[in-house]
């Protein structure tokens, strides 16, 4: 099952006609499939927390309505195995949840349905290539589930959640497992010392902040970065386990393809370096809603 895609812009756009323009919300609710009653919800939906006036703290932005959004996700994708997955217990049921509601897949989802390109920022960050990141693409699409969920009730998100997500769900043939578990089942059986995980730097905005973690076991090390100290352990796991030989991590480590997602990858999204994640050139944590 394919989704339908905002259409292309004829312009670039400016940060203060985005989420205004009657051709996008039309756009927008055709693909959510729901008319909003209260139009604010999905322009707040689209806001990014730099197009919000100075000193307001984010107030106006998407970020409260994120927040909603990613517990309605976890809900409904939960449902969602349980149905499809009747004879699986939770051991197994977590791992296909933990993918599936995570910035990698978020951020695929996101960017095939286009709303980045429909995100409302500031012009700074608009030249700076915001809306390709992998968390501010993860990130608007919860909120627009967010809103969704407020203005349509849970029936409405779930029909969208099951149409955005069938692909990157019909593609978990069997359970996943995150790099992070994969490397400590690999150390385990070579009886060597465990990981060992260490943040070497930190940098960005603090609304924004971006994490640089090495991992070192046995004879081998690796880097990941990304939005969260969580994530950029998980990317720096897969950057060991590529570095020892193991090319293939898994669901969890394929990247776009392992999200059952195809079409250009946002940045932090690809698949030439064992999946992806914001900020950063890898791939595959659950999704973490801060350090």
């Amino acid at each position: 099952m394919r989704i339908a895609r905002v259409p292309a812009l004829s312009k670039p756009p400016t940060s203060t006609e985005l989420p205004d323009l009657p051709a996008v919300k039309d756009s927008v609710e055709s693909i959510l499939g729901h008319s909003f009653a209260r139009p604010g919800l999905l322009r707040e939906a689209l806001t990014h927390r730099s197009a919000t006036r100075p000193g307001a703290r984010g107030s106006g932005s998407n970020e409260r309505l994120e927040f909603i959004g990613d517990r309605v996700l976890g809900l409904l994708m939960a449902e969602w195995l349980i149905e499809r997955f009747p004879h699986e217990q939770e051991g197994d049921l977590g791992p296909r949840l933990a993918l599936l509601v995570s910035q990698p897949v978020l951020a695929k989802v996101s960017e095939a349905i286009g709303l980045g390109e429909v995100l409302k920022v500031s012009p700074g960050e608009a030249k700076a290539g915001v809306r390709r990141r992998a968390t501010v693409l993860a990130d608007v699409l919860e909120a627009a589930l967010g809103a969704l969920y407020l203005d349509g009730g849970i029936e409405c998100a779930r029909s969208f959640v099951r149409r955005a997500w069938d692909s990157a769900l019909t593609a978990q043939t069997e359970p996943p497992k995150d790099a992070k578990t994969k490397l400590q089942e690999w150390v385990l059986a070579r009886r060597l010392s465990l990981p060992h995980y260490q943040m070497t730097a930190r940098s960005g905005p603090p609304h924004a902040p971006v994490f640089e973690v090495t991992v070192a076991a046995g004879a081998f090390t690796g880097t990941g970065t990304a939005g969260s100290k969580r994530a950029a352990e998980q990317l720096a796991a897969e950057a060991l386990l590529q570095d020892a030989g193991l090319n293939s991590v898994g669901p969890q480590g394929t990247g776009p393809q392992g999200a059952g997602l195809s079409g250009a990858a946002p940045q932090g999204v690809g698949s030439s370096d064992v999946g992806s994640s914001n900020g950063g050139p890898t791939s595959a944590p659950p999704r973490s809603s801060g350090a």
